[in-house]
């Protein structure tokens, strides 16, 4: 699961946001997915120039993860290593393009578990829980000074 962090939790929910308002989303295509709407919060790359780069390899978000590599200098392997930079791991990739990560979905109600991965709005359901989780999660590493949690603060 994704490394908690507060530019990644962010980059979900304006991802989430930007999608709501509108902003173009294409299944099929590379830079206008699931993957390719946050690599574009994350890169600051146009789904154009997303699209471009992974079109120089073959294959979906699922088979450029597969062939990813860190040292090949191939612009989709840029772009790949720039979302894992932002503390997303390679199968968070793969759940994403197919909104199937199972600690996602437990926390939707059960007659809602079944997103369809070229919907739009359950790719922005997933992205908001996704962030919703990311960001207990971070919560949970923040430890208080004990004075603080039995409210004794000290001026």
């Amino acid at each position: 699961m994704a490394r908690p962090n507060l530019e990644l939790i962010q980059a979900l929910r304006r991802t989430a946001r930007s999608l709501q308002q509108g902003a173009h989303y294409q299944w099929g295509h590379m830079g206008g997915c699931n993957c390719g709407n946050l690599a574009q919060e994350l890169t600051k790359l146009t789904k154009g120039q997303i699209h471009a780069y992974a079109m120089q390899r073959y294959g979906d978000w699922n088979e450029q993860v597969d062939d990813y590599c860190p040292t090949s200098a191939l612009p989709i392997d840029l772009v790949i290593n720039e979302m894992l930079n932002a503390g997303l791991m390679l199968e968070d990739l793969k759940h994403l393009e197919k909104l199937d990560d199972r600690a996602v979905l437990l926390r939707l109600p059960l007659e809602k578990r079944h997103l369809k991965h070229n919907v739009r709005d359950d790719v922005v359901t997933y992205m908001l829980i996704w962030a919703d989780m990311l960001e207990e999660q971070l919560l949970d590493k923040i430890k208080l000074p004990a004075d603080i949690l039995e409210g004794e603060l000290v001026a």
